[in-house]
């Protein structure tokens, strides 16, 4: 009897997953941090005796080689991606036997699309096919993005991605399981799609790719295409050249003298804690990225690569996990970190600083008594959905480049549910502007009052 172990990286939107039988098993896509991976492995009493990637990943560093060389697992990554180490190279049609007394093969599909050698695998039992990981090729819904690899190949992609598609969908049972790495919120999705679990039926009846003909889907899917996260450019290259080890152990502890002077040279002191106690009380000139929310996704996207990092946690707890998270994009080391509150992070005679948060409600009553500057820091993939009259538009990922281009006034910045307002609100505070954070769901503007509109914006 086989089993599928699914290994969510929430964070980044992500799945990996653990298969095998009775004795040995495979890892497909694994994270940076292998030791869930391993400790799953454990638990089902099982060594992993193979590890496989579908793909060269663009949104996170893998932990496939050095999983492989901590459990002595062969290696499996696509034949046609470059890389500078030693695996098996895998091609359209490889069967490898993942676990001999259950009759656990594992099969190799070539499904072009996400990137140029893109591999999914179609697990068989007894010559059964009982599930497929299909990493960035058929996701729930959508496929993955075709424009990470190379803006000459975009449209290539775009087009072999329906293809792929459509091969996994004769090729395979209806009642297959589809186990895909991406689409989970991670911008590798080409459209984030309700739902966890689906299969080849389901996908042919409602997946685009499968639903509609090659030069429409591709129109469609490439007019529709996000931003790009900035960190994204590293991820491939670090996955080819093979990443080093994950380093856990904890930053070296800073005093506030050291935050300070941290913050005068210019690096990122970055607040872990919720928005809602970062806004009572922070030190002055830090940013909040809360550790509950899409940390790696959004501190990497906005961060210079490779600038001194410093963390502030309420926790040891919530230290570690951020570390976890932020190394998984290939932030390996802060630079220093502190726990506690900002009054331990304040230098004798100083206090922490604050902001207030407001909801639309409030914004509609500010805007009554006269004017008011409204930020919204949504991608535009969603204004084009509505917007505030009289926003300005600055998405949050071109903020922090953008900070003089905000209209003098007090600021009140909103996006579509809190988290990222509370994210541009305290790189604005840092700046020294007046803000307030919106801490309310998009939904709720109309119903305040505010005018959205929809359509053309700026």
């Amino acid at each position: 009897m086989f089993f599928v172990d699914t290994i969510e990286v929430a964070g980044l939107g992500n799945r990996s997953y653990l298969a095998g039988g009775g004795l040995t098993a495979v890892a497909v896509d694994p994270p940076r941090d292998i030791d869930q991976v391993i400790a799953a492995a454990a638990r089902r009493g099982v060594r992993i005796s193979h590890v496989v990637e579908t793909h060269l990943h663009n949104d996170y560093v893998t932990g496939g080689l050095e999983l492989a060389r901590v459990t002595g697992a062969a290696y499996l990554v696509p034949a046609g991606a470059r890389v500078a180490f030693e695996r098996v190279p895998v091609d359209d049609g490889d069967r490898t036997e993942i676990d001999a007394d259950g009759g656990l093969v594992l099969h190799a599909v070539a499904t072009p699309g996400h990137t140029p050698h893109h591999i999914s695998y179609v697990l068989e039992e007894h010559g059964t096919a009982v599930a497929v990981f299909t990493g960035g090729s058929l996701l729930i819904g959508t496929v993955g993005r075709p424009d990470l690899v190379e803006p000459r190949l975009t449209e290539r992609l775009a087009r072999a991605q329906h293809a792929s598609a459509h091969r996994l969908a004769a090729e395979l049972p209806d009642e297959t399981p589809v186990l895909p790495t991406h689409g989970f919120g991670s911008f590798c999705s080409s459209a984030q799609a309700e739902g966890g679990v689906t299969t080849i039926g389901k996908e042919k009846a409602s997946n685009e790719a499968l639903t509609r003909d090659a030069d429409t889907f591709v129109a469609d899917l490439l007019a529709g295409l996000d931003d790009i996260p900035a960190y994204y450019v590293h991820m491939g290259p670090a996955n080819a050249a093979g990443p080093a080890p994950v380093d856990l152990t904890p930053p070296a502890p800073a005093d506030a003298d050291e935050i300070a002077a941290r913050l005068a040279a210019g690096e990122w002191v970055v607040d872990l804690r919720n928005r809602v106690a970062f806004a009572e009380g922070h030190v002055a000139g830090s940013v909040n990225f809360e550790a509950e929310g899409q940390l790696a996704t959004y501190l990497a996207w906005l961060i210079p690569w490779g600038k001194p990092l410093t963390l502030l946690a309420e926790s040891a707890e919530q230290l570690l996990a951020a570390q976890r998270e932020l190394a998984r994009v290939g932030i390996d080391r802060p630079a220093a970190a502190a726990t506690g509150d900002p009054s331990d992070w304040v230098r004798a005679g100083e206090t922490p600083v604050s902001f207030p948060r407001a909801t639309f409600a409030d914004l509609a009553d500010r805007r009554r008594d006269g004017h008011v500057v409204v930020l919204d820091v949504r991608r535009q993939s969603e204004r084009a959905g509505g917007f505030v009259d009289g926003a300005v538009h600055i998405p949050l990922h071109t903020l922090h480049q953008r900070l003089g281009e905000v209209p003098d006034g007090q600021v009140w910045v909103h996006c579509a549910g809190g988290m990222r307002a509370a994210i541009a609100a305290s790189l604005l505070h840092a700046f020294g502007r007046d803000v307030v954070a919106v801490d309310d769901a998009f939904d709720a503007a109309e119903k305040a009052g505010l005018t959205v509109r929809s359509g053309p914006c700026r």
